[in-house]
């Protein structure tokens, strides 16, 4: 069995995975995903469908979710490096609008679980870009994507970039509080 470390960050609900990695003179290897170990640590999904993006440095792609039913997400970077983001979009939770950044490193092993009720963005911090793969809990649904804007002044999300490149799409995402009002 390759052990896992879980990591509870401060919005509940959202955790790090640390995977072990085996490495030999041959490379290394990494289990990303065993749904009986998961759902021991309390990642009980049951994930649908599994989506990979490029992006370059710069990129920043967010804040995206789906509103019926919802969807987690099991966040991996295959290669390179992101600053990862997710914003508790829960109504009535004391953390609602709230926000929580970490970096994930195709070197090191990490994942980011996002629970139902979280916007998810993400910024790629490495200069050759990266691939980034993300399981997720239900079918995309066109109608039901939303967004909000990646610079929401209330929100204030703190990326790690002066020059972000951003799609048309994202730029004009409404702010948080326009959707929820």
């Amino acid at each position: 069995m390759v052990p896992v470390e879980i990591i509870h960050l401060s919005l509940p609900g959202l955790k790090l995975v640390r995977l072990s990695i085996l490495e030999d003179p041959r490379g290394s290897f990494r289990e990303s995903y065993q749904k009986n170990r998961y759902t021991g640590h309390g990642i009980a999904c049951d994930f649908l469908q599994d989506n990979l993006s490029f992006s370059k440095k710069d990129v920043i792609r967010g804040m995206h979710f789906q509103s019926d039913p919802g969807q987690a997400k099991l966040v991996s970077v295959v290669q390179g490096k992101i600053f990862d983001v997710a914003v508790d979009i829960r109504l009535g939770s004391p953390t609602f609008g709230k926000w929580e950044g970490v970096y994930l490193d195709a070197s090191q092993g990490e994942q980011l679980f996002i629970p139902v009720g979280f916007a998810h963005g993400f910024c790629v911090v490495s200069e050759t870009g990266a691939h980034v793969l993300y399981k997720v809990s239900t079918i995309y649904n066109p109608e039901t994507e939303k967004s909000f804007r990646f610079d929401d002044p209330q929100v204030k999300i703190e990326w790690p970039t002066l020059n972000p490149l951003i799609s048309q799409r994202d730029q004009n995402a409404p702010l948080l509080q326009e959707i929820f009002s």
